[in-house]
């Protein structure tokens, strides 16, 4: 495997430094079997090349001579992520759905930070949050949703937030991370990833807001978001369930009460965090 090669390059890895302190996530990111890990997954999900033209069976070569210098960059803040590609596909019910697929690097840098915070936020998550999780599927959340329907709750509401991805205020999200996550030069890493151009038609578009469909990170980054919106309905009595970003509150007090809660999800520190759908299968109960 790369990683390993790579490992006996610059020599052994210390199996002490597995113990690292729980604020230190930047170091458990470039750990060496996390890359072996990354790599296999970008593998495994294939995927067009970005803006670089290289492809997934590029990666063992390029990283061979190449990760060090990388790997040192993003330690001293000074590694820049590469523009995203944008690709317009169509939308089943019309319209366009914007896509935007990073580099393969990058796809493996993202890759790397996703393994770490994913189990680090998983726990955090609740139990009616099936999108994007390991262990979680659709068929769960249709599974819950047919038991509330059968425990008499037979009025549904699908609601659903445009283009949540977006729309996502950079700002919210990163002082969401910031209250779990205190690594600075991770959050820094992670804020470079939001801020990066996005190239459509030969023409570079500066983003300010959303996070793009199609990178690594971007599914976790979404449910850690929608996990406010978890944590607001929970305090509101509501039953529900949630699959990445479609909602469907039942009874009309519920539709009531969860309309009360997007639209304080809403009011971010600057411009609205949601817009008015967002793609969470949601079943609100009252």
């Amino acid at each position: 495997m790369i990683a390993e090669s790579l490992a006996e390059q610059h020599g052994h890895i210390n199996r002490g430094s597995e113990n690292l302190r729980v604020m230190d996530y930047l170091r458990q990111v470039l750990a060496y079997r996390n890359l072996q890990r990354s790599i296999e997954q970008v593998k495994r999900n294939k995927g067009s090349c970005g803006i670089d033209g290289m492809e997934v069976d590029e990666l063992d070569d390029y990283l061979k001579s190449h990760w060090e210098e990388i790997k040192q960059s993003i330690g001293n803040g000074t590694y820049q992520p590469s523009k995203v590609l944008g690709v317009e596909i169509d939308k089943p019910n019309g319209g366009k759905r914007l896509l935007g697929i990073p580099t393969v690097i990058d796809r493996v840098i993202q890759q790397m930070i996703h393994q770490v915070l994913s189990p680090v936020y998983d726990n955090e998550f609740t139990s009616y949050s099936y999108g994007f999780r390991p262990g979680k599927n659709a068929h769960q959340a249709i599974h819950q949703a047919l038991d509330y329907i059968n425990s008499g709750f037979q009025d549904i509401i699908d609601l659903d937030l445009k283009n949540f991805f977006d729309v996502v205020n950079h700002d919210y999200l990163m002082s969401i991370l910031y209250r779990r996550i205190k690594d600075e030069r991770l959050l820094r890493l992670i804020r470079k990833y939001l801020k990066s151009g996005i190239m459509l038609d030969g023409l570079e578009q500066a983003r300010e807001l959303g996070t793009p469909q199609g990178s690594p990170l971007s599914p976790l980054l979404a449910n850690i978001l929608l996990n406010e919106l978890d944590k607001e309905l929970n305090k509101r009595g509501l039953r529900y369930v949630r699959y990445a970003d479609d909602c469907v509150p039942r009874t009309r007090t519920a539709a009531i009460l969860f309309s009360g809660a997007a639209h304080k999800m809403r009011d971010g520190p600057s411009e609205p965090v949601y817009r008015h759908r967002l793609q969470t299968t949601l079943c609100c109960i009252n």
